[in-house]
């Protein structure tokens, strides 16, 4: 039987009690921008400073964002003195060597999914930021947005019941360049690591680290997984099926289905959105969920910044929503379904 009522969310919101923190920039590519938009228009936090090697690039983003400092080096960046955070948005690949650099400085560090290319990167990104005190998080906004906080209530509330399967795709039609990055394996491309990374880390939320990865799917030309679908076993038997793809755009919508109760969240499920709980009986009528707020879109990309300086706040060095752990297990599964689809070939 469905609740009366829908959970309210928990909402990491601006002036709560978090410092202010001074921010760094390190790749002011689109994401970079959309985070930067999102910092200023709804936290607390100020952008001080830029990296980029191409000095039109940084100067553009600088002007854009009102940001007064350019460095040339990542070395100047991270030893900045009027910087505490270090925001990574360079390639995956690129991201342990930015990540331990920003950490040797002593500076707190966000970096943008995935956090590094596998799980043995992430395992020493994350062991250097607790030798070092700093937190190191990555910035998985979903895990933030105020959706998530009612999700997670309701499962903790056993309202579904026992939960039997997990249904996410991320599938957006990319580029045909060879020389795109997402294309590029050395560049830590590919469906799975860029897309299909918010699926593996929804089912990891609500069921945990699998038991068993079966994966099949299309390699492309240059080297990386051009789509795939992953059949994820869990404790208990249940399931999760996970779909992602650079050569097609997909629903993007998610699925929880429980004995009791479902939710479906209408997509691009990752970002801010909409779902409904539906109850075992088909003829029974759902609870529907709204964000109440009025951050939308890349706007959201706000609340794991607001999340991050409340962490930073409490002298925590990783996020209690989204632990290390949980981060480098994901990795673990993508890791293991990457090197089925190339031992294929196909």
């Amino acid at each position: 039987m469905l609740p009366d009522s829908l959970p309210t969310p928990t909402l990491y919101s601006a002036n709560a009690g978090e410092p202010s923190l001074r921010w760094g920039i390190a790749g002011p590519g689109w994401i970079a921008g959309e985070f930067a938009k999102a910092l200023r228009a709804h936290t607390a936090q100020r952008l001080v400073a830029v990296f980029s090697r191409s000095a039109e690039r940084g100067g553009e983003f600088a002007a854009a964002h009102g940001i007064d400092r350019i460095h040339s080096s990542l070395d100047a960046l991270v030893n900045d003195p009027e910087v505490d955070v270090v925001y990574v948005a360079t390639p995956p690949s690129d991201h342990l060597r930015t990540g331990l650099a920003a950490i040797a400085a002593g500076k707190h560090v966000l970096i943008e999914k995935p956090i590094t290319v596998s799980a043995a990167e992430a395992r020493e990104l994350t062991d250097a930021a607790r030798a070092a005190g700093v937190l190191v998080m990555e910035a998985m906004w979903t895990r933030y947005l105020p959706q998530t906080s009612v999700i997670q209530q309701l499962l903790d509330d056993d309202v579904l019941g026992e939960i039997t399967a997990v249904l996410a795709d991320h599938g957006q039609s990319i580029t045909a360049d060879p020389t795109h990055r997402l294309l590029r394996p050395e560049l830590g491309g590919g469906a799975l690591l860029d897309l299909g990374i918010y699926p593996v880390q929804f089912s990891s939320m609500v069921l945990g680290a699998p038991s068993e990865i079966i994966a099949s799917g299309m390699m492309t030309e240059t080297g990386v997984d051009a789509y795939s679908t992953l059949v994820l076993t869990h404790a208990g038997g249940a399931q999760s099926t996970l779909h992602s793809s650079i050569r097609a755009r997909t629903p993007m919508a998610g699925v929880i289905a429980g004995s009791e109760a479902s939710i479906v969240l209408d997509g691009p499920f990752y970002n801010p959105t909409t779902f409904s709980l539906l109850g075992a009986d088909y003829f029974s009528t759902p609870l529907t969920w709204s964000d109440p707020t009025d951050i939308r879109g890349f706007a959201g990309l706000s609340w794991e910044a607001n999340a991050f300086a409340r962490f930073v706040g409490d002298g925590l060095v990783e996020s209690p929503v989204h632990t290390h752990d949980e981060t480098i297990s994901i990795l673990a599964t993508i890791d293991d379904a990457r090197a089925q689809l190339a031992r294929r070939g196909h």
